[in-house]
């Protein structure tokens, strides 16, 4: 059997994309593994479904390398959006996009091509309360909080944006052991869902640079819902203006805190890598 696939990514974050508007595709889990493998796969991330919704305009599911399902991806919505308009599943330059972690409005920036290379997703209000992300703290919020982790001290501040982030601020985030430091973190007992884990410098009030370690991926080069967390917490320690680029290892990211409205949007762009399919025995 074979299926159709589009592979795209949003400054380095790279997914395999399938239509399932109109047909199933089984064992998800065990696919995103199996084609996520950079040797013996289609090499990614992982793995997005594109669904039909009944309350928005489309619907994601999203698998991690290692098969476990996530909540949100800011990355991955916004392939989602260009694949919906480039391939004509749409006319809309704005729409829904229904996520395990809430409806996602989208909007989509056209070139003089017709092709949309710029989206901005509506991330929703950021989740503080410890119990919520959730960490196992006695806190209500944790906010640059001193945590031991393998007997290595860390200020972590929290934050999800549908799915839990930990973020760090510090210097010297090229000299870090990520697969060591971030992997403890991950799994550490004080997440009880693990957590994505973001190493952060502050170059200035409207600039971070950040490394990400994504729960049940590994290092990644880009990741759209841990660059919001990370300027949510950059502002929530003050350090940031709420309106500030993103470095990231695949390039960078727009990310703005309304106050009136206590959204977070994010913009980047969005860009297609080759079609292909794959056989499934």
């Amino acid at each position: 059997m074979k299926i159709p696939f589009v592979k795209m990514h949003g400054i380095g974050n790279d997914y395999i994309y399938v239509n399932c508007l109109q047909q199933t595709l089984e064992n998800p889990e065990q696919l995103a593994i199996a084609w996520s493998n950079r040797h013996t796969g289609i090499g990614s991330d992982g793995l997005v479904l594109i669904l039909s919704s009944e309350s928005c305009d489309f619907r994601m599911r999203m698998f991690n390398a290692d098969g476990s399902e996530a909540e949100m991806c800011g990355n991955a919505a916004r392939c989602i959006g260009k694949y919906l308009y480039d391939f004509g599943l749409t006319t809309k330059k704005s729409l829904t996009l229904e996520t395990k972690a809430g409806v996602k409005p989208l909007t989509l920036f056209v070139n003089a091509d017709n092709q949309v290379d710029l989206v901005t997703v509506d991330m929703g209000e950021p989740i503080l309360e410890a119990a919520r992300i959730p960490v196992d703290l006695a806190r209500e919020r944790v906010i640059n909080e001193q945590v031991f982790v393998n007997d290595e001290v860390y200020d972590i501040t929290c934050v999800s944006m549908g799915n839990p982030h930990t973020v760090i601020f510090t210097t010297g985030i090229d000299q870090l052991d990520l697969p060591r430091q971030g992997a403890a973190i991950e799994t550490n007992e004080l997440f009880p869902n693990r957590t994505n884990v973001e190493f952060v410098e502050t170059l200035s009030d409207t600039h971070l640079r950040m490394r990400v370690w994504e729960r049940g991926s590994g290092e990644t080069l880009a990741c759209g819902t841990g660059a919001c967390a990370v300027l949510v917490a950059a502002v929530l320690n003050r350090l940031s203006q709420r309106k500030a680029t993103v470095s990231l290892l695949g390039g960078d990211l727009e990310v703005f805190w309304d106050e009136a409205s206590n959204h977070v949007f994010l913009t980047g762009p969005a860009t297609l890598v080759f079609k292909g399919e794959i056989i499934i025995n």
